[in-house]
């Protein structure tokens, strides 16, 4: 089992590298901004995730998901999207509110869990605030955002 930071971590650099945000290079230093801390604490975790093979680093050229990473930031992407959209439409959330919600939550749920809300929502292919949902096979429809 992950921690909630290698989720973190996967997740924040996949939406630098493929989402909406997407950019060319993805540094550490970017990846140090978008998780709010130290630029050494970064570069320990990119260290790690590139050990475990989730990655490829190269200092000063950036990072890249490798296939097991992109897996895993499209799995929690998918938790974290279904989630919000569970929480405004079953539950009332305002759209506004659900994803600090669904942070602390996307973490915690199981796969049978996660089966369910997807079954309840009819499943969805696109979320709460029109992103599209990674599928449960950790394939996503992404637009194709301007560089």
């Amino acid at each position: 089992m992950l921690s909630q930071s290698v989720e973190d971590y996967l997740k924040a650099i996949y939406k630098l590298q493929k989402g909406t945000e997407a950019i060319d290079k993805v540094t550490t230093s970017l990846i140090s901004e978008r998780m709010g801390v130290a630029a050494a604490s970064t570069t320990n975790m990119i260290k790690k995730l590139a050990e475990m093979n989730l990655l490829k680093y190269a200092p000063y050229k950036g990072v890249e998901l490798m296939p097991a990473g992109e897996k895993i930031a499209l799995e929690t992407i998918r938790h974290h999207r279904l989630i919000e959209l569970y929480l405004s439409e079953a539950l009332g959330y305002p759209w506004d509110a659900v994803d600090a919600e669904a942070e602390r939550l996307e973490h915690a749920i199981s796969e049978e869990f996660e089966d369910r809300i997807d079954k309840a929502l009819g499943y969805p292919t696109v979320g709460a605030h029109g992103e599209p949902i990674p599928s449960k096979q950790g394939t996503i429809d992404e637009p194709n955002y301007p560089r």
